[in-house]
This record gives C-alpha cells, sequence and structure tokens, in this order.
C-alpha cells in the first residue's frame, strides 16, 4: 500500500514522540511492503510563531489531501496569554472542523503490569476496557455566539452549548456500532436534568438505540459518570458524550491507566483523512530530556493503520509489541521505569 501521511509535530514534547512513531511506522512499512510518504505541518505555538497563525490554509490543505494525520501536542507557557488573539489550541479546532471529523476514540485499557502505577486500587481496576467517543465538532466550543464585553461596568462573557439532532445521531449510531463489536453497551452521558441540549441528546439517543435492539443503552447523568469512573470503571463498555463533558471525562478516564502517556486517541469523520493523537498534551517541563513516553503516539500510529490505512495485522502486531515492551519493564519515568523515549522505542521495534 501506499499512502501519505501528514505529521504535525506541534510543540513541547510533540517533535519527540511522532518521531518515535515515525520510526515505528517505517519498520511497519519495511516489514510489511507498504510505502508511506511522510510530510510536516506546522499547528499550535510553533506555528504562531513563524506565521502569526495556529494553523495555516496551507497546512490546513495539506492535511485534508492526506490519507491521514499524526499529531503530536500544541501549546506552552509562551502562547498561554488568555487574552490572546491566536491561541495553540486554535489551530487544533481548525483542523478538527476542517477534517470533518466530529468523533473521537479513546481507549481505556489497564495492563496488568502496570496496576501499581493507577491511583485506584487494584480491585477496582479488575476487566477496565472501556471505549469513550467524544462529540468533537460541536456544543460549547463551536456555538455561536461568542462573545466578551463590557455591560455597566462588569465584563461580561457568553459561550453557547448548540447542537443539531443530526450531529448528535452521527456520534451517537458510531458508538452502537462499537459497542456491537465489544461487549454490547453503551452509556450515554448528559446534564439532562438541566440542559435543554441535553433532553434532545437524550431523545436522539433512544430514537437511535431503537434501532440496535442487541445492545444496552443506559443514559447517566455527567456528575454521575464522574463518580462511577473513579467508584466503579469497569462497569463502562462505550461511553458516548458530548464535547466538554468528554474532553474532561476522558482525562479522567487516563488516569486509570496509571498515566496520560499511555493512551491513543482517533478521531474520524464520515470520510476523509482520520487525525491521531495521544491524549497527553505538551509537556513543556521535560521537553527536549528525551524522557516523554512515546507509548501513546505510538499507539495512536496504530490506530492510523488500523482505521485510516485498513491494515489491521500491522495495527495489532504493534499493539502486540508495545503489550509486550510494557511487561517487560522497559519503563520511562511517569510509569516508574529509568528507560528514556528512545529505549522504549528500540524496545517496541526489537518485538516488532
Amino acid at each position: 500500500m501506499q499512502a501519505k501521511i501528514i505529521l504535525l509535530p506541534g510543540d513541547g514534547i510533540g517533535p519527540e514522540v511522532v518521531a518515535a512513531a515515525v520510526r515505528v511506522l517505517q519498520a511497519v512499512e519495511k516489514k510489511f511492503g507498504h510505502s508511506f510518504h511522510f510530510e510536516k505541518q506546522l499547528i499550535g505555538g510553533c506555528s504562531i510563531d513563524a506565521s502569526g497563525v495556529a494553523l495555516t490554509d496551507s497546512a490546513l490543505k495539506a492535511c485534508q489531501s492526506a490519507d491521514a494525520v499524526l499529531l503530536g501536542a500544541v501549546g506552552g507557557p509562551k502562547w498561554d496569554d488568555p487574552l490572546a488573539k491566536e491561541r495553540p489550541e486554535k489551530g487544533l479546532l481548525a483542523l478538527r472542523k476542517g477534517l470533518g471529523v466530529f468523533a473521537n476514540l479513546r481507549p481505556v485499557k489497564v495492563y496488568p503490569s502496570l496496576v501499581g502505577a493507577s491511583p485506584l486500587r487494584p480491585e477496582k481496576l479488575a476487566g477496565v476496557d472501556m471505549v469513550v467517543v467524544r462529540e468533537l465538532t460541536g456544543g460549547l466550543y463551536f456555538g455561536k455566539p461568542k462573545c466578551r464585553e463590557q455591560i455597566d461596568g462588569r465584563t461580561h462573557a457568553v459561550d453557547t452549548m448548540e447542537y443539531m439532532d443530526d450531529e448528535i445521531r452521527r456520534i451517537v449510531d458510531m458508538a452502537f456500532q462499537l459497542a456491537r463489536g465489544r461487549r454490547k453497551k453503551v452509556t450515554s452521558v448528559d446534564k439532562a436534568n438541566v440542559l435543554e441540549t441535553s433532553r434532545l441528546w437524550r431523545q436522539v439517543t433512544a430514537d437511535v438505540a431503537a434501532g440496535y435492539p442487541d445492545v444496552k443503552l443506559e443514559n447517566m447523568l455527567v456528575d454521575t459518570a464522574a463518580m462511577r469512573l473513579v467508584s466503579n470503571p469497569a462497569e463502562f463498555d462505550v461511553l458516548v458524550t458530548e464535547n466538554m463533558f468528554g474532553d474532561i471525562l476522558t482525562d479522567e478516564a487516563a488516569v486509570l491507566s496509571g498515566s496520560m502517556g499511555l493512551l491513543p486517541s482517533a478521531s474520524l469523520g464520515s470520510d476523509g483523512p482520520g487525525l491521531y493523537e495521544p491524549i497527553h498534551g505538551s509537556a513543556p517541563d521535560i521537553a527536549g530530556k528525551g524522557i516523554a513516553n512515546p507509548i501513546g503516539t505510538i499507539l495512536s500510529s496504530a490506530f492510523l493503520l488500523r482505521y485510516s490505512l485498513k491494515l489491521e495485522k500491522e495495527a495489532s502486531a504493534i499493539e502486540m509489541a508495545v503489550e509486550k515492551t510494557i511487561a517487560s519493564g522497559r519503563l520511562t519515568a511517569d510509569l516508574g521505569g529509568t528507560a528514556n523515549t528512545t529505549e522504549v522505542t528500540d524496545s517496541i521495534l526489537d518485538v516488532l
């Protein structure tokens, strides 16, 4: 297979972990006889420094013309002025919108050898294996109007949570499709006791569920879901929710595994290239030290192979190599190990 993959290393540790993932993809390329063309573009703070905007039109067009996009991370203290007109995160939102990726898939799995790295007791972690499906292009982050103004000497700010029924339907339908291949349970998270958008969300979810009689639907308020993620996380199979709730709950769920550095994500749309990235941030405090955990980005590259390039055997080979590396104890400091980024990547390549 031939494929064009756009690399968006971004800021902080982004370039380091993307470089590690590229090494693994190149090994897959050689082992399985594929041809991957890699092209780098700027996003985030480094793009602001170079061009004044967090994502240029030319970078977005390059991504749109690719088979898949691999992203590192964006942001850092240098660009962390809340009053700035151009922030690194703006590039990420524009990228998601420009690619039409409306579903963010974040798996949460606890590796047996890493149970001790989680803040939860081992008995709480038995059987934890879930996928959080987050709606990505609607809600508070994209709702209009947005405003900040002075009224009677006071500063007034407004954000609007907005959803159309078809936006809800397509994300919930994806969640039910995923559940059919797993344990056949969907937990839909909302705030229907307060928000009108959540009441619409619950209504549409019920309509979608009627078409999946073999899948169990559970509705849960977001505050209850936040509590249950730490009190009984193994009860979840596929959890689907709107943009902001998903942003918060996925970070909470990530802690179960022991480190945010472990977890990948895939952002998918109806067609066009998928966007793949680790769930961690740019970690500027360790940038340039060579100690960042590359596993989340390497597993994101496995998702890239599976969802965008339809290379299941190759994706599974990467995941197996990661699992064996973790079991061997070759770990970075966030997981209690002493290995650096290169050593962990080398170990994965040796298994692969």
